[in-house]
């Protein structure tokens, strides 16, 4: 469906067309005629399937019609990272409208405090925000929501992995109940759906892919000892220069420190990301991964939702995540918008059963490649079925790295 068919009014096809989007994605299509409507919605989208213009595009349509300067939106967001892209695409869809937009979160100075504070008290259309700062701000007494009447809750599954509930209700206990409420979550928990059913009122639900990994993702892995991770990313990387931009997840930041350290020493461009930096830091950092300066990122899971990034060829899991829906937001980096991507895991001894939770979440079998003859053979494959009747485990099924892969295919990258 193309776009001038959602009934959008004329400057934001404008600014779409400006953008170079064309066609509308599936979550595009099904919740923007409904929230143009103005009802409340309940959404379930993988990452990198439209989901903020799904939200801000029917938004701007309405504040735009109205002409009206209050602050009249407020999208709530688990990371300063999502709120930093969220704004940058409400700056690109309001391009040729009078809105106005801010963001407010955590680790900067206290210049952007102030600047945070005037916005929040002497006129913005839309704020977006984590939920900490922006509660910070509304302890102080200044900050005024009751015109708001659009709120959002992106991400809204990782707010609740985080421990973001009782904050949640707390923002929300300032936001007038006569408003329109739009929740946008991967995945859909019953802790979801229970706080759907405290904060929307007659909500439409849609729901696209769920905890799928785009059909353009090539998915495979290595099954490793632990000590053979760095080696093999050393042999993915090293003689592929047409893969020019690799993000790595790593399961904590020495980890992350010890591949940049390796990476640097054969010559790659690599640089590595988490908590660690500075707010200025990380947006320097991505500043240069995105263009093109650094070759591979090294990142903590504070990357695996919520910041887009065009054109990654591949995707390596240092560590399988500790959940299947983490695995889906990492591997959604790549192959975004219709393109294809690689998205290469090492599993090693400890990580077996946690793929297999993978497998049955994303319904297929990845191919497993054999370890470089040359850094020797790696561990069996082996998964434990759940225990029935108390009876010892027996092994569910068995590849052995040093051998042929379990099923056809030629190593992707």
């Amino acid at each position: 469906m193309r776009f001038d068919e959602l009934g959008l009014n004329d400057k934001i096809l404008e600014a779409i067309s400006y953008m170079g989007y064309e066609k509308a994605s599936e979550i595009q299509e099904l919740t923007v005629p409904a929230i143009l409507e103005g009802k409340d919605i309940l959404a379930c989208a993988q990452t990198g399937t439209g989901k903020t213009a799904a939200f801000m595009l029917p938004i701007l349509n309405h504040i735009s019609i109205e002409e009206n300067h209050d602050l009249s939106t407020l999208i709530i967001v688990p990371t300063r990272e999502l709120a930093i892209q969220i704004n940058q695409q409400i700056q690109g869809f309001s391009y040729f409208l009078n809105i106005n937009s801010v963001t407010v979160y955590g680790g900067r100075d206290g210049s952007d405090w102030d600047a945070e504070s005037k916005a929040l008290t002497k006129g913005t259309n839309i704020v977006v925000a984590t939920p900490g700062k922006l509660i910070s701000h509304l302890n102080l007494g200044y900050v005024k929501f009751d015109k708001i009447k659009h709120l959002v809750l992106d991400e809204a599954d990782r707010m609740l992995d985080i421990g973001f509930y009782d904050d949640l209700m707390r923002i929300l206990s300032y936001v007038p109940e006569a408003r329109q409420t739009l929740m946008f979550s991967a995945t859909m928990p019953q802790k979801i759906r229970e706080l759907a059913s405290k904060i929307l009122k007659d909500p439409v639900e849609f729901s696209t892919a769920i905890s799928k990994p785009a059909e353009g993702v090539l998915q495979a892995a290595y099954v490793v000892h632990e000590n053979q991770k760095i080696p093999v990313i050393n042999s993915l990387i090293s003689d592929k220069p047409d893969l020019d931009s690799i993000l790595v997840f790593s399961s904590t930041k020495r980890k992350v420190t010890e591949i940049v350290r390796s990476l640097k020493k054969t010559g790659i461009a690599a640089e590595g990301i988490s908590s660690d930096l500075e707010q200025k830091e990380r947006e320097d950092v991505l500043m240069r991964f995105r263009s093109r300066r650094t070759r591979v990122l090294v990142a903590t899971d504070v990357l695996s939702r919520g910041i887009d990034i065009k054109d990654i060829n591949l995707i390596i899991n240092f560590d399988v995540p500790g959940s299947a829906e983490d695995y889906v937001h990492r591997v959604g980096r790549t192959a975004r918008a219709d393109k294809t991507g690689i998205a290469i895991s090492l599993i090693n001894e400890h990580d077996m059963d946690k793929f297999d939770k993978i497998e049955k979440l994303i319904e297929m079998e990845v191919l497993k490649i054999p370890v470089p003859s040359e850094l020797g053979e790696g561990p069996v494959y082996k998964v434990r079925p759940p225990r029935k009747g108390g009876g010892r485990p027996q092994s569910k099924r068995k590849f052995s790295t040093g051998g042929k892969p379990n099923r056809g295919g030629a190593n992707p990258t």
